[in-house]
């Protein structure tokens, strides 16, 4: 008998998230687990500390997740991360404006 573990731990839902996949019943992403984990440094037992709604078991099931879908998962956050790009590029940080004019003025 097959049990679904990651289907207990991860889901997708159109109009949540994106329609990303993220733990169940919750709004963080699996990309966000991978970012966290492999970017940041953080270990599950951090994420963990960091994150006490979630459970350990979801931390894993969203880096096995990601395992079995590396590409699309890195392809959303390229995504994310070029649209937060833009945004920054249309939305000066008021204090580095008020910064550089102190340096050049």
């Amino acid at each position: 008998m097959l049990i679904p573990i990651i289907k207990e731990h991860i889901e997708i839902t159109p109009g949540v998230c994106g329609g990303k996949p993220r733990i169940a019943g919750h709004r963080i992403r699996v990309q966000d687990i991978i970012i966290w984990h492999e970017q940041m440094g953080m270990s599950p037992d951090e994420i963990l500390y960091h994150h006490p709604s979630i459970s350990l078991a979801d931390v894993y099931a969203a880096l096995a997740y990601y395992q079995d879908r590396q590409e699309e998962i890195r392809q959303q956050i390229a995504v994310d991360e070029e649209f937060a790009r833009q945004l920054q590029d249309q939305n000066p940080s008021l204090l580095q404006q008020k910064l550089k004019k102190r340096q050049h003025g």
